[in-house]
């Protein structure tokens, strides 16, 4: 794919110019922006998504498609068309959960209704560009026009380490599947447009709590204890650093701690401490050798200091790992709605993603989708509580996913 990060607008690309069939009506986009503020209005945490799931299933159902809630009890898939059993399907996912934070929006009426619970990384808009792309697919299928099934995947518990994806799979999700596609909000993106990286589009990210242990006793006397406070301050500082110059600086290993607790009294060296942290890797090679690489760490260090740990290493993600074909499906999917010059370049980023659990079973890939209103200049960004979108990313992204199908089904 060329690069496209700089490349103007031609005039004679116009939008809406492609042949392909599939455009969503004014009525459906309508009912779409409607059904994205419904669900920003009641979030619901990784694996309560029980609503979200009853909302989505019923519209389905209303549409005359058959979906299927998973295993765990929230989530769904749903099949487009009859498979033949034999065709690889292409699969649309989906991300249905929000997360534990306050929705601080003022003057917007679909501003969440539950406490410290918000849709502050646009999983309500990729929940509804699936579903009113299955829609439409849906509705073509009924005149003859797609030319082969199309699975939805609606997964819950995207942000519960290490990812609802796991579940889906173990559901089922995959099977007849040969690709999958997948968009994430990007508010850096304008909307109408779409962020394409081959390789690498996120990073691993894991989870990391170390408890310190050992005999405490008073400050005036630090040579007859286990001196915890000293213990925790060099692990935070040094198994970075150690980290640092263990594995190729390529690989963008990063150790960084969330949280340090040890202490109650300022005369009393404790005897217990606690950290917690993530671990995030941009390679994938290096994301396996992680758990090994910080244990020997943080035994060095802690030995140091005759402190005893416990290390709990929770496997989160690895990197989203975009495939070449896959990125050129959305390339030409995107190209022929909207014209090329709404295509750029994207970079990868530290941000975890359990997207790249499918795709250690299949190729495909994921998109940026542009979210951000031409010339605002608020800075929003995911996972805050202020976090909004231009809602005419529904309509790209829908657009997006249509095309790609019939692309898919008619290569």
């Amino acid at each position: 794919m060329k690069s496209r990060a700089s490349r103007p607008h031609d005039p004679a690309e116009q939008p809406g110019g492609g042949a392909l069939p599939g455009r969503l009506s004014d009525e459906l986009r309508a009912e779409l922006i409607a059904f994205r503020r419904d669900l920003h209005m009641h979030p619901e945490l990784g694996n309560q998504e029980f609503r979200t799931t009853a909302a989505i299933k019923d519209r389905l159902e209303k549409a005359g498609l058959k979906p299927r809630v998973l295993a765990v009890g929230t989530g769904l898939m749903c099949d487009v068309g009859e498979w033949d059993g034999v065709t690889p399907m292409l699969a649309l996912r989906a991300d249905i959960d929000a997360l534990p934070i306050p929705d601080t929006k003022a003057g917007v009426p679909y501003r969440s209704t539950v406490p410290d619970r918000a849709h502050a990384c646009g999983h309500d808009v990729h929940t509804t560009t699936v579903l009113g792309a299955g829609l439409v697919l849906a509705g073509l299928d009924r005149q003859g026009l797609l030319p082969n099934a199309v699975r939805l995947i609606f997964q819950p518990a995207e942000e519960v380490l290490p990812g609802g994806a796991v579940d889906a799979i173990e559901s089922g999700v995959l099977e007849g599947v040969g690709r999958i596609i997948g968009v994430h909000c990007d508010p850096k993106v304008d909307v109408g447009r779409i962020g394409l990286r081959v390789g690498a589009i996120t990073s691993a990210c894991d989870r990391l709590e170390i408890t310190l242990d050992g005999p405490g006793g008073h400050t005036a006397r630090p040579h007859l204890t286990t001196d915890l406070v000293t213990a925790a301050a060099r692990i935070a500082v040094d198994v970075p650093a150690l980290l640092a110059r263990r594995v190729d600086a390529r690989s963008g290993l990063a150790l960084t701690w969330g949280r340090l607790e040890t202490g109650h009294a300022p005369n009393v060296i404790p005897q217990h401490a606690e950290l917690s942290g993530t671990v995030r890797c941009l390679n994938l090679d290096a994301w396996r050798d992680a758990p090994d690489l910080v244990h020997a760490a943080v035994d060095e260090v802690a030995g140091m200091h005759r402190a005893k740990t416990v290390i709990n290493y929770v496997r989160g993600v690895p990197p989203v790992v975009n495939d070449a074909e896959s990125i050129g499906l959305l390339d030409a999917a995107m190209t022929e709605r909207r014209g090329s010059y709404a295509i750029e370049d994207t970079e990868q980023s530290l941000g975890g993603e359990d997207f790249s659990w499918y795709l250690e079973q299949v190729p495909g890939a994921m998109a940026r989708l542009g979210v951000r209103t031409p010339g605002d200049t608020r800075g929003l960004d995911l996972h805050r509580g202020n976090f909004d979108v231009d809602e005419e990313a529904i309509t790209v992204g829908v657009e997006l996913f249509t095309a790609s199908a019939l692309l898919d089904g008619n290569r």
